[in-house]
Parts: C-alpha cells; structure tokens; sequence
C-alpha cells in the first residue's frame, strides 16, 4: 500500500478536527479560569494530553463501528482495511499511553482525569453507545469535561462550568442528529438509538427542544454579568442564528442531506462558541 496513504488513513481515524477542537478548548478554558499567570509550555502539553485522549477515543469508536460504518460510513478506514482492526488496536494503545505520559508529568489530577475519561470512552464505544440517550447523554458529558479539565489546568475549574454546560448542549444535540444519520445501519445491527425506538419525527422535536433551552442559556452568562458585550454580540449575530437555521434544517425534507448539514453547522457553531467565550471573559 502506498505509504502517504496509510499515513492520511491514520490521521482520519483519530478525526483530526475533532482533536484540534479539543486541544484549542482545553486552552481556551485554562486561559479563561485563570486567577494568575499561567506557565504556557504546562498548558501547551496539557493541551496535547487532552487532544491524544480525544484522538484514541475516536479510535476506539471506529473499531467498535465497523459493521455499522460499511452501511452509514463506508469511507472510514477500517471499512476499507487501508488500517486493518489490528493495527487500529495498537494505534489506539500507543495514543493512550502518549496522553497518559504526558498527563503524568504534568500533575497527579490531570492524570487521573485522563485515565477516567479515557475509560469512559471505553465503556461508550464498547457498551453505552447502543443504549437509548444514555449513549448520547454518556458522551456529551465526556466531552464537557474538556473544559472542566482547562480548569484544573489552571487551578480553577469552577469557572469552567458554564462552558462546559454550552458543550454538554451542543454535543447532547449533535450526537442525537448523527444517531438520525446513522439509522439505517444502526437498525440492521439491531442498535437501540432513540431514533431507533421512538422514529426521527420524536428525534428531531428532541432536538428542537435542545436547541430551544440552548439558546435560552446563552443568554445567562450576559445578564448576570460573568462574561462581557462581546460575548453577547457574537452569540447573537453567528451563535443563535446558526442554532435556529439548524431548526429550520430539521423539518425540510426536501434536503436529503439535511442531518449533515446540521452536524456541520453544530461543529462550526463550537468553534465560534469558544472565540464569544475567549473575547467575552
């Protein structure tokens, strides 16, 4: 096999976006729970424990979703074997034991946040995943703590919360909209989604009723003062408008590609969230 393909095939199964989101969350969230000055190479590498950890669990999402993705995701690399499941397994060993590496050079409660959250992403692909919103609600908890572990990093994690609430929402929506996405081959393996068990019209009346209490939050870091106009000014000229044109997305069955469309949004809609948190805190 042509070796600049094996090399892109395993940067794509660590999702390399995904991975850069959560390096740049980690940063943005020690920066902003600071309460004194910050040791840049310390957050820098404890970045870089955090992304590894992001990168092994998709990893590990991939071995476990083989059979599903050859029906939903057929490009993935494991469904086309340019990584056989082997090799994905050691792949998946050697990230860990960089993040865990990493983590323990740097302080003992990083260290036990990597190995929790590492478990976790475990126990999801492995079992949680399959279960009705307990999957979606298991993962959506694990990615906030991305946030909440920014605010070890600088001592602070009680700051964090707030954001870490926005992630959990935002990821809580998104992941129910990939299970929408992934119905067809989800129900061949006889996968227990809620989209599954309750149909895509419940789904998507979930997914508005998210989107709703999202957009209602946005609004308390504002009024009560936390963060600062600029805050509010992105949210409400990209961050709201972005969640009510997903809304809008959901109910026009005349886009095929309508739950794509609305991951992608959501996705892009992170990325600004943490640009309102950095310039509004």
């Amino acid at each position: 096999m042509d070796i600049s393909k094996q090399i892109l095939a395993y940067i794509k199964i660590t999702r390399p976006l995904n991975v850069i989101l959560t390096f740049f969350v980690v940063i943005v969230a020690a920066y902003i729970s600071q309460n004194k000055n910050l040791d840049l190479p310390f957050v820098i590498l404890a970045s870089l424990a955090a992304a590894l950890t992001a990168a092994a669990g998709n990893i590990i999402n991939d071995i476990y979703d083989i059979e599903t993705d050859k029906i939903s995701h057929p490009q993935r690399s494991l469904v086309v074997n340019t990584i056989s499941k082997k090799q994905a397994w050691y792949y998946y060993l050697f990230i860990n034991c960089a993040s865990v590496f990493i983590a323990a050079s740097l302080s003992s409660v990083l260290l036990t946040l990597v190995f929790v959250v590492t478990f976790l992403l475990f126990i999801y692909s492995a079992y949680l995943k399959r279960l009705p919103l307990i999957g979606n609600i298991s993962i959506a908890l694990i990615t906030a703590t991305a946030f909440i572990y920014g605010g070890f990093v600088a001592d602070n994690p009680a700051v964090a919360i707030i954001p870490a609430g926005f992630a959990f929402l935002i990821n809580l929506i998104r992941e129910i909209v990939k299970d929408v996405q992934d119905i067809e081959g989800d129900s061949i393996l006889k996968y227990r989604t809620f989209p599954i068990i309750f149909g895509i019209d419940k789904s998507n009346r979930i997914i508005s009723l998210l989107i709703v209490l999202l957009l209602g939050a946005t609004f308390y870091p504002f009024l009560t003062h936390l963060y600062k106009i600029e805050y509010f000014l992105i949210v409400m000229i990209f961050i709201n408008p972005l969640l009510v044109l997903c809304t809008k997305f959901l109910f026009d069955e005349k886009k095929v590609n309508r739950y794509s469309i609305v991951s992608s949004l959501l996705k892009f809609n992170m990325l600004i969230g943490l640009m309102a948190i950095w310039f509004g805190r």
